[in-house]
């Protein structure tokens, strides 16, 4: 029985098996030999057998005989970019992002991972707030963003410190935002604690941004959740409602891209 996963008293069991090896392929930088995608799934070996020899006939897997390993094939890719040019992230978040503005009277933007930058694929602009510099195929540094920020945060530290590998990779706008990793470790540290991540002044002086991680079905981040509003004679310091709301937009969105775990949409990893 795979980890975790579907018996063989599932209704289909086979379906089920075959996606743990999709699933369990994806999961490794290296391609995997049979034996041990069978014992990391709990399968007998003629199992994973019958299961990678129809994956390699239909293209989802390649065999690579050589190394005696299996990894994913062309068709698994053919997959993913039909997937990206149907655009579901954004065709499931637009109408949340559209409430979130609506609800909180600030303008809200989603935003994906691109390299140590966020690229912004929505922008929802509410009227009479201040102009933004993000918008739709924007990129800025993510450890400047609070949306950068919530999805660094749930990534594991070792990615974290592939794509800051170098003090060369933080860039700031205004003289303020991380510029090492050991400055940038206490904000994702905190953004962890709180649930939410937070830049006040990185991007725009004068503007806050407020952000939650959009989690996938593997509680991967896939894209953060923010809001920006203008920073108060008083300081920065964002209403619980204005909060909850941020982080109520990504779990439902995280829960409509099909994640199946219960609890906040900023889970630490």
């Amino acid at each position: 029985m795979a980890r975790g996963g579907p018996t063989d008293a599932s209704p289909a069991p086979a379906a089920a098996h075959v996606l743990d090896v999709l699933t369990l392929l994806s999961r490794h930088a290296a391609p995997l030999p049979a034996g041990t995608i069978a014992r990391e799934l709990g399968l007998p070996r003629s199992t994973t057998y019958r299961l990678l020899s129809v994956l390699v006939d239909r293209g989802f897997v390649v065999h690579l005989p050589e190394e005696r390993r299996y990894g994913l094939g062309v068709a698994v890719f053919e997959l993913g970019s039909t997937y990206s040019r149907q655009g579901p992230l954004q065709r499931i978040a637009r109408p949340l992002l559209t409430q979130l503005a609506d609800r909180t009277g600030h303008n809200s933007h989603l935003a994906v991972l691109h390299g140590h930058d966020v690229l912004y694929v929505i922008e929802e602009r509410v009227a009479g707030r201040p102009s933004l510099v993000s918008d739709v195929g924007v990129r800025l540094p993510a450890s400047l963003t609070a949306s950068g920020l919530a999805i660094l945060a749930a990534l594991p530290a070792a990615q974290v410190r592939a794509l800051f590998p170098s003090t060369d990779t933080f860039v700031q706008r205004h003289g303020t935002g991380p510029t090492s990793l050991s400055t940038l470790r206490p904000l994702l540290t905190r953004t962890r604690t709180r649930g939410y991540a937070e830049e006040v002044g990185f991007v725009t002086p004068g503007l806050a941004s407020i952000a939650a991680a959009v989690l996938g079905h593997t509680d991967h981040p896939v894209a953060g959740v923010a809001v920006t509003s203008p920073i108060g004679s008083a300081g920065h310091d964002p209403a619980p409602e204005l909060i909850g709301a941020v982080q109520a937009c990504a779990a439902e969105i995280s829960r409509r891209l099909g994640r199946r775990a219960v609890g906040s949409a900023n889970v630490p990893t």
